[in-house]
């Protein structure tokens, strides 16, 4: 049997092994634990904000909300495109939720037939995913309300209140504002303003024509963000208007028309096409800039159908177009008035005399005049707006002189009042023929007499002969028109800014004294009377071919197709002795000058100089007083009693 010290020094020696594993691993225990610790309060201590946030993240998210687009208004405040609350409905695409049926849900409560319903499929398969597609826009109460009641059986709905732009007086403005409509593919880029997200929000709006799309990025603003609690699907559950960021507004654009006279213009127009441009005299800015017929702004910010954009594209008056400046048109004889100038400027007598006999053999050929105006000089050939006086006339002259004082007017022209799609049109000269016809460059004899009654390669706006009115009427600065007068606070540079005019002043002044004589007992003369007492117009009419007469594709006047008849035009400035305003007043298809375009003048004319207070005062005079005699304060005198007090004084008597 063995020594029991042998087990005993086993025992022990098997125990202190154990003690130095166990020691060790409680080291390397320790030591885990020890990091742990440290970590845990590297986390709770240090790294507390950062995590409180993402936690905060991971429970809320921000819908960004787009900020209200910046007004626009006229020279008085009058707002013409706003902003009016708006109940939308919209749809996101998402997992578990089925377009189709959903859409088919909601044509029970909107209408929505089911090319409408294959239109949003697709625009809802195209979008981003939980980017909402508006569906509807404009919903009544009762259909916002009946949808947001059922909200719990329809995920991936929505139904809310947005902004929608509005322009109180649609028809008026439309060409010069503009419209605001949806934001499309080709509008978004990878850099830039058109890269913000926002443009993705079904209810953002971006600028088309006009003001609206020149000034896009100063109306639009900044978003916004609306914050809301989401659940762990990232479905809506709660909102935290607490922690809203607020949107800027856009901002504010302050046009220099009048709402009074651009409406007025509407109202002279009605069915007819043209254009009506005014500008203030001394400083430039436009008051008037109206293309008719016009079309509901309204309508294109919430869409078109297909048809009834087609009805406006094809009518032959041609609403969407602007003819104050896209549209060009020969002048007629409004630019007698440039060829007279030219011909003063080089030395032409205006006592030089010219005898209409209603034709004129020159070249070869006859050249005809409306009326048989006997012997004329230079002034009475502008009153009667005599075309044989000035086929002479430019002769004398010649295309490159006429051209260069023409240039001077502003006619051929493009000027920088903000908005885009201004047409230069064309005042030709020789070097002008040997650009356009190599095959045969040289300007020939016979294409002068054309140009001197505003006709043959001449082609203006009606903005352009706007502004030879008023540089006519101011005599003395190149004035430039002015559309835009601020944005958000800044004011934009004067249209007197500009220089002077480089002609004698008593040639202009000549110029100015023939429009009194026509509508004092020229053309126009049924015109110059404004009714407005003493204060007067002077002008210019002008009829402008649109078709060649031979061969019956043209009629002369209003006699025929509307498409075949002359262009009715008329300049002018007032009041006489001292021009405040001048316009300009294109009837398309209209006839003679006279006939169309001058009486709308004068009414719109009578709107602008009854608004100035300045010609009010001149209009209104006071009543004279009643001629009543003055008390008399004589001390000694006494008034005669009234009968009351008559009465009592001989009651009183009688008693004694």
């Amino acid at each position: 049997m063995a020594e029991p010290s042998i087990f005993f020094a086993e025992v022990n020696e098997r125990q202190g092994t154990f003690h130095r594993r166990a020691f060790l691993l409680g080291g390397f225990a320790g030591v885990g634990l020890l990091a742990l610790g440290g970590q845990l309060a590297h986390l709770q201590l240090i790294e507390t904000q950062r995590y409180t946030k993402l936690s905060a993240n991971n429970q809320f998210n921000f819908k960004l909300t787009p900020p209200p687009r910046g007004l626009i208004v006229d020279r008085n405040g009058v707002v013409l495109a706003s902003n009016r609350p708006n109940f939308r409905l919209m749809v996101a695409k998402d997992k578990g939720i089925d377009p189709a049926e959903t859409l088919k849900t909601l044509a029970e409560f909107v209408p929505m037939d089911d090319g409408r319903q294959a239109r949003l499929l697709r625009e809802i398969s195209n979008a981003p995913r939980k980017s909402p597609v508006q569906i509807m826009e404009d919903m009544s109460w009762e259909q916002f309300s009946a949808i947001n009641i059922r909200a719990p059986e329809l995920p991936g709905v929505t139904a809310d209140m947005g902004e929608v732009r509005v322009y109180p007086y649609g028809g008026s403005f439309a060409h010069v504002i503009g419209y605001v409509a949806k934001v499309n593919k080709s509008d978004l880029t990878d850099t830039g303003p058109n890269a913000d997200p926002i443009l993705l929000n079904p209810g953002f709006r971006i600028g088309r024509q006009g003001v609206e799309q020149a000034f896009d990025l100063d109306l639009r603003g900044k978003p916004g963000a609306q914050k809301v609690e989401v659940d762990a699907n990232g479905h809506e559950v709660a909102t935290d208007p607490a922690g809203d960021i607020k949107a800027v507004p856009g901002k504010e654009i302050v046009l220099t028309l009048d709402a009074d006279v651009q409406n007025r213009a509407m109202e002279v127009f009605g069915d007819e096409s043209g254009a009506a441009v005014m500008m203030d005299c001394r400083t430039g800015d436009i008051l008037c800039m109206y293309s008719g017929p016009s079309f509901d702004a309204n309508r294109f910010v919430r869409g078109l159908t297909a048809i009834e954009y087609k009805e406006l594209a094809q009518y032959d008056h041609k609403p969407l177009f602007n003819k104050a400046l896209t549209a060009t048109y020969p002048p007629g004889s409004t630019f007698k008035t440039m060829v007279a100038l030219a011909a003063l400027e080089n030395g032409y007598d205006p006592r030089t005399v010219h005898v209409c006999n209603k034709v004129w053999f020159w070249g070869g050929r006859p050249w005809h005049c409306d009326e048989a105006h006997g012997a004329q000089d230079l002034k009475g050939g502008i009153a009667t707006s005599c075309d044989i006086y000035f086929y002479q006339c430019a002769l004398a002259v010649g295309p490159d002189k006429i051209a260069a004082v023409a240039r001077k007017f502003g006619l051929g022209d493009v000027f920088d009042i903000g908005i885009p799609g201004q047409k230069p049109g064309l005042v030709p000269d020789s070097a002008y023929k040997r650009r356009a016809f190599p095959k045969d460059p040289t300007w020939h004899a016979g294409e002068t007499p054309s140009m001197g009654i505003g006709q043959g390669y001449t082609h203006l706006n009606p903005l352009q002969l706007c502004v030879q009115a008023a540089r006519l009427a101011n005599g003395r600065k190149m004035l430039h028109p002015r559309l835009v007068h601020s944005v958000g606070g800044v004011v934009q540079p004067s249209g007197a800014a500009f220089g002077d005019l480089p002609f004698a002043s008593e040639h202009i002044d000549f110029i100015r004294n023939a429009m009194v004589a026509v509508t004092t007992t020229g053309t126009g003369h049924a015109f110059g009377d404004l009714g407005l007492g003493g204060i007067r117009m002077a002008g210019k009419t002008g009829t402008a071919q649109a078709r060649g007469y031979a061969g019956g594709t043209g009629v002369h006047d209003r006699n025929g197709a509307w498409a075949l008849r002359d262009h009715s035009w008329f300049i002018a400035f007032a009041p006489t002795d001292q021009p405040r305003y001048a316009m300009s007043v294109l009837v398309e298809h209209g006839g003679f000058g006279a006939t169309s375009a001058a009486p709308r003048a004068r009414e719109i004319m009578r709107t602008a100089l009854l608004k100035d207070p300045e010609i009010r005062a001149k209009i209104e005079k006071p009543l004279p007083l009643p001629d009543v005699k003055p008390p008399d304060t004589d001390p000694d005198v006494v008034d005669p009693p009234t009968p009351a007090a008559a009465a009592v004084q001989a009651a009183q008597q009688t008693t004694e």
